[in-house]
């Protein structure tokens, strides 16, 4: 199996959550499998109270329940060790780019770390996964790996699982690139996000746009110009705190101009 051609620190990673509301929900597991440069892999999983109820009907999923979860610590009391493991690493879940990366961030940003993708790269093994074969996680696991998954929906053999899935599809497809970078391209959407969340994409030009509402397409730059109170409503309304933050980049960006 191929071994990862790394210049930094890559970091898998899996969450179980309260639900999938990226805004709302919270984390109540998070397993992390750092692999070095010299290939040395360190995996450490923390359970997590997230100070909200678990529905039954999540709990039947990922099977943590309430209880199992009380006397865990808050994500804030964790959130300094975990920013420690993955500072200066890049980042690779399943599906992470869509859910994981954007529920990470908001549960950061909600107890006043600062959490931004900067100079790292985000690799989603589900993005590199469906435009060669698309399928679920226990499929790719046995499509690429031939093993079955074992505790899927836990997020130790998620994490795990999509480790060895990267590894096993750089084995198989001789065009896939065994570099970080172009990873990181090739699994992101194709039109790119400037947001996690999608809210905040980038046209042809590179400029952030609108992907929602009534200036849907539309040049986010433009449309704080013209329309000032929306800048406001989206702040003051249920969107991810990392959106609210790219907005607001943009909107001092544009005032630094004038």
């Amino acid at each position: 199996m191929a071994q990862l051609n790394l210049t930094k620190p890559i970091c898998f990673f899996d969450l179980e959550t309260t639900g999938t509301q990226v805004a709302s929900d919270r984390i109540v597991e998070i397993s992390i499998l750092k692999v070095t440069p010299d290939q040395e892999e360190i995996l450490k999983t923390w359970r997590v109270n997230p100070g909200i109820p678990i529905p039954p009907e999540v709990t039947a999923i990922h099977g943590i329940s309430n209880e199992d979860v009380a006397d865990k610590p808050s994500f804030k009391e964790l959130a300094r060790e975990i920013e420690q493991f993955i500072q200066g690493a890049d980042l690779a879940g399943y599906n992470s780019n869509r859910f994981d990366l954007p529920l990470l961030a908001e549960e950061f940003l909600r107890v006043d770390i600062d959490f931004d993708l900067g100079n790292r790269k985000s690799i989603d093994v589900q993005g590199i996964f469906f435009k060669k074969e698309p399928r679920t996680l226990e499929a790719a696991y046995k499509f690429y790996c031939n093993k079955s998954l074992e505790n899927a929906h836990s997020a130790e053999a998620d994490t795990i699982a999509t480790y060895e899935v990267l590894k096993s599809q750089l084995d198989r497809y001789e065009d896939l690139e065994n570099n970080m970078n172009v990873l990181s391209d090739f699994s992101a959407p194709s039109q790119g996000y400037a947001d996690f969340a999608g809210f905040l994409r980038f046209n042809k030009e590179g400029k952030e746009i609108f992907s929602f509402g009534k200036y849907k397409g539309q040049v986010v730059e433009d449309v704080l110009l013209k329309d000032q109170g929306y800048f406001a409503w989206i702040q003051n309304a249920d969107f991810p705190l990392y959106t609210k933050k790219v907005l607001t980049r943009i909107k001092l960006r544009n005032f630094s101009k004038s």
